[in-house]
């Protein structure tokens, strides 16, 4: 008999039931955010106090949602938009990533990408200037 040692239990004997969350699928988990990247012209100690505020609220709001809903979302609503450009001032490492923007004060927007579950920050444009809106 071939068991998984992760999944079986000396003590008991008893093979434990699979780890739910690592079977879920990443549009039923609900999106942590990462400000690991966040800096340079864009980043949050530029943001007005009411920016910072409209930011960290639209961060707990989403993390509320899964990421179907996220997606489902409209484009200037709670939802997304992907940004199909190049923007100069990011570094070239994210290049290859697909950019997406999502609202935090009116049409001011969070620019980042995301990597499984996790949503990395990496510009708040608060002044229109990040890329073609």
């Amino acid at each position: 008999m071939n068991i998984k040692k992760s999944r079986y239990t000396q003590q008991s004997g008893k093979i434990n039931p699979p780890d739910v969350s690592k079977t879920k699928s990443v549009m039923d988990k609900r999106p942590k955010f990462s400000l690991k990247y966040l800096g340079g012209q864009y980043c949050l100690s530029r943001c007005t106090k009411d920016e910072r505020a409209a930011f960290a609220d639209r961060i707990h709001y989403l993390s509320q949602q899964t990421w179907s809903q996220i997606f489902q979302g409209a484009r200037h609503g709670g939802g997304f938009e992907k940004i199909n450009e190049s923007l100069p001032w990011l570094p070239d490492k994210f290049s290859k990533k697909q950019i997406i923007a999502f609202r935090f004060l009116g049409r001011k927007s969070m620019i980042g990408f995301s990597d499984k579950e996790v949503f990395y920050v990496l510009g708040l444009d608060r002044d229109f200037t990040a890329y073609g809106h």
